[in-house]
């Protein structure tokens, strides 16, 4: 789907980005706007699903996730149904954080959290070494995690 963004809807996305219980009267305030108008382009954003939701960022060691890793993935063979339905088993497991679908090396990139090594190994053994699909594992550990929540200066240079 194409999106005709503005610079004041790339404010917006990234002033909710960094804060999403921000106010409207706040973004306002920012875009020099009036509260109604920035109501209305939220709206609009959100219909056309330019803004997908607003999250809350929980820090993972607080609901006990000790570790976090990548697992990369390679699949053997490649049909749209295969890559749909690993796809599909990676995010019905819990500890995944993400899905990164690939062009290149590997097929799939997981972001998972768990407890600790022992949950890491279990995790990766059970549930993607004994799927046929599965060519190559390599996991790593992450040991920062540090998302920033700036948009990518993409913006057009005028309305």
């Amino acid at each position: 789907m194409k999106w005709d963004l503005d610079r004041t809807d790339f404010e917006i996305l990234t002033l909710l980005r960094q804060d999403g219980r921000m106010t409207t009267r706040d973004i306002a305030d920012q875009v020099d706007l009036a509260p109604s108008t920035v109501h209305e382009r939220i709206d609009t954003l959100r219909d056309s699903g330019a803004l997908k939701g607003v999250h809350a960022e929980v820090d993972a060691k607080a609901i006990g996730a000790g570790i976090q890793a990548l697992i990369a993935v390679r699949l053997q063979k490649h049909s749209k149904d295969r890559v749909e339905d690993f796809r599909g088993h990676a995010l019905e497991r819990e500890p995944v954080v993400s899905l990164y679908h690939l062009a290149g090396e590997h097929d799939f990139l997981i972001h998972v959290a768990v407890r600790d090594a022992d949950h890491l190994r279990d995790f990766v053994l059970e549930q993607f070494t004994t799927r046929p699909e599965v060519q190559h594992l390599e996991t790593w550990l992450i040991f920062e995690y540090a998302p920033t929540w700036e948009l990518p200066d993409v913006a057009p240079m005028s309305d």
